[in-house]
């Protein structure tokens, strides 16, 4: 190190100076392209959300705070609709989020639909799910031809499906995956849902523990789920 340094010190100042300023030039395109793609990514994941690049910075500085630690998976949508500056603002996001679910579940049920065809297609003799009304713990489902639907909490999708099912006046068991036994779980997630208690005391919609219904069932996709019993067996509906 000392011969070196000693090599050095007897070299012109402009010629560090040079070296220094080569440096430089050679990393400074790196740092620019670097910072192009981020800001390019940035801006496509923005208007994938349907939000504005300074809308996408904020969701990021919130999620970067007490709100990503709290609620990491947080969307961008919900984040932004949370931490709403104004009444305005929290209407906004509200229905591009509402937009965005509509979106996906028609996405969901596309895909349900080309499932569906594709099993009867290459396995039309095949049943995908055949079960008693009981499984082998215990646990039942009704099999009396109502719709049972699967459900689970910090499910926008899910709300937006009960509320189109009880908008028709449809009857239907509605089971809360995750709702660890609490009745108290459940009641908050039908009022969030906006179901008739009214409905629940006569019968027609009925509030459940799923309990491990839904894995017991064995089918695909993610939830919601809409399923029916037809002939002794659960097939999830389109």
């Amino acid at each position: 190190m000392a011969l070196a340094l000693a090599l050095f010190a007897g070299l012109p100042p402009w010629v560090s100076a040079q070296s220094a300023s080569q440096q430089d030039a050679i990393m400074q395109p790196s740092r620019t392209g670097q910072s192009q793609i981020e800001q390019s990514r940035d801006e496509r994941l923005a208007r994938d959300w349907g939000l504005g690049t300074e809308e996408w910075i904020r969701f990021e500085e919130l999620m970067d705070g007490p709100l990503g630690i709290y609620s990491p998976n947080l969307d961008p949508l919900s984040a932004l609709g949370v931490e709403a500056r104004s009444d305005e603002e929290r209407r906004r996001y509200a229905e591009l989020q509402v937009q965005a679910e509509a979106r996906r579940v028609e996405k969901l049920l596309a895909y349900q639909r080309a499932y569906d065809e594709a099993w009867q297609r290459l396995h039309p003799g095949l049943q995908r799910v055949n079960l008693p009304d009981a499984t082998p713990d215990g646990m039942s489902i009704a099999g009396s031809g109502r719709t049972a639907i699967f459900v689970k909490d910090d499910c926008a999708t899910c709300g937006l499906l009960v509320q189109r099912l009880h908008a028709v006046g449809t009857e239907f068991d509605l089971y809360m995956v995750g709702s660890r036994q609490d009745d108290a779980r459940i009641r908050d997630l039908a009022k969030r849902m906006q179901i008739d208690p009214v409905r629940v005391r006569s019968g027609t919609i009925t509030l459940n523990h799923d309990g491990g219904r839904w894995l017991s069932l064995g089918l695909s996709g993610e939830l919601p789920a809409v399923v029916r019993q037809v002939n002794g067996q659960w097939h999830r509906q389109p």
